[in-house]
């Protein structure tokens, strides 16, 4: 699929910050492990305001799930909520909408934005070990 162009990054909501930190489980050297969560994919729903929220978890197991899928044209809601200390993923990048938001240990963090077509959007930690995609349709 190609890379997408992304609609004007609507809002960011960061509860508390806190340093990125460095990767326990993920930092040796080779190939990067396969992680993620779930190879599923998430459909959001579109809820009253037509904004689809989507609940991503980091675990130890990486991003869950690690594939979620939404609609071009349709704004989206993903609420990042990280539950452990052992992983890599104390920030979430978005590389293509220039995002490099911190992961406060159970805080949910809020990043809102309007895919403009079709296509994929990775996310993925700060060492990019572990990562997931936004598939938009």
């Amino acid at each position: 699929m190609k890379k997408i162009l992304l609609g004007a990054l609507a809002a960011l909501t960061l509860a508390a910050a806190t340093p990125a930190a460095a990767c326990d489980e993920h930092g040796k050297q080779g190939a990067r492990p396969a992680h993620g969560g779930s190879a599923k994919a998430a459909a959001a729903p579109a809820g009253k305001n037509g904004v689809r929220t989507v609940e991503l978890t980091v675990t130890s197991k990486g991003f869950e799930p690690s594939n979620v899928q939404v609609k071009a044209g349709h704004p989206v809601r993903l609420v990042v909520t990280r539950k452990t200390e052992k992983t890599c993923a104390t920030e979430i990048i978005l590389e293509d909408l220039g995002i490099n938001q911190p992961l406060p240990l159970d805080t949910p963090v809020t990043v809102e934005f309007t895919p403009s077509e079709s296509g994929t959007l990775r996310y993925a930690c700060a060492m990019d070990h572990i990562s997931g995609i936004v598939t938009i349709r």
